[in-house]
């Protein structure tokens, strides 16, 4: 049996074994979509065989039976990675990574009870989804969405004062649920924007110098929403996060707040997201992420001015995609080599 080894800090392979050649590729890889960028299946290619799922959207029988008998996988979108997968797969399979931050479609506790290995790619994408949640905010803030509509019916009625005043985002108190990387990344940049304090609330307080840096300090829920301009959903989607922002939370907002959801769109109750916006009980939403998606395009919630509306096209940008598929190339070279991956799940 070869033995696959990585250096420590690219992704050079050494192959060992008794007969067999420096050009084997001993492993089989499978790309579970077609569409993954050709900086990880180059990096693969190298040294695996690549298997690939070639329908569009991917096909979930193409998916299980190209599975069969293959030694890694690049987990490409977000089809449901669970016990049906890694049945199909067979024993010998040795590690898997998704090629995502988020892995709430993935039976973890499964791949845990099986000791398979399992990568994802979060850090890389926080820049391109804070450039998107600032966007975002100030879309909704500014009220982009209604303004266009506006044009689009030959509407425009600028003869008043104060025709479509929106929400300033200089001196706000900007409040995070959830204040990882990513909220990390959107505070720095609403720091240009002169704001006056960020507020944030997660299990356990950050470190006091990245406090000082951003000027946040850690709350409560109830004091995070009371007192936050713009309120940032930036957490993961877990059973304790899971539709807490609901009606009870959009009450103790301000009627001049704007909520923003990058993160997952099952953390919002979106009934009642929809009733908060229709009364003006909040200001404003910006949302990347909803539930369900895609969200049909008859859903209520498109009926409203004052809510931006993306197809959870947060880490769309083709830098960052690459990147995310180089990732989780490495995490599954390191995977086969029985190494420790570049970034475990």
């Amino acid at each position: 049996v070869a033995t696959l080894l990585i250096a420590p800090n690219d992704a050079s392979l050494v192959f060992r074994g008794r007969n067999r050649s420096m050009s084997a590729k001993p492993y089989k890889v499978l790309i579970t979509h077609p569409e993954v960028p050709q900086s990880g299946l180059d990096l693969l290619s190298e040294h695996c065989e690549l298997i690939q799922v070639q329908s569009l959207p991917p096909s979930r029988s193409e998916l299980l039976e190209k599975i069969k008998g293959v030694d890694g996988v690049l987990w490409g979108g977000h089809a449901p990675l669970n016990a049906e997968a890694l049945d199909a797969a067979g024993p010998q399979l040795k590690c898997i990574s998704t090629m995502s931050a988020g892995i709430d479609y993935v039976d973890v506790e499964e791949m845990k009870r099986r000791k398979i290995p399992l990568g994802h790619t979060p850090t890389v994408l926080d820049t391109a989804v804070a450039d998107l949640a600032v966007g975002l905010l100030i879309a909704a803030g500014r009220r982009f969405h209604e303004a266009r509509r506006k044009i689009d019916s030959d509407n425009w009625e600028n003869y008043h004062l104060n025709w479509l005043l929106g929400q300033d985002v200089r001196d706000s108190v900007v409040g995070f649920f959830g204040f990882g990387g990513i909220g990390q990344a959107i505070a720095k940049r609403l720091s240009g924007f002169d704001i006056d304090q960020v507020l944030y609330t997660t299990r356990r307080r950050i470190d006091k110098e990245t406090e000082k840096e951003l000027n946040a300090k850690k709350v409560d829920f109830d004091e995070l929403l009371a007192k936050s301009d713009f309120v940032v959903i930036a957490s993961p989607l877990t059973p304790a996060t899971q539709g807490i922002f609901n009606a009870t939370a959009f009450n103790k907002m301000k009627r001049t707040a704007v909520l923003v959801n990058i993160a997952r769109g099952k953390i919002v109750n979106q009934n009642d997201l929809y009733d908060a916006l229709k009364s003006n009980r909040i200001f404003a939403a910006g949302i990347d992420v909803m539930d369900p998606e895609p969200l049909p395009p008859t859903d209520k919630l498109l009926t409203l001015d004052n809510v931006v509306v993306l197809p959870h096209i947060g880490s769309a940008t083709t830098r960052t995609r690459s990147d995310m598929s180089t990732i989780a190339a490495h995490n599954v070279l390191r995977g086969l080599a029985g190494e420790r991956m570049l970034s475990p799940a």
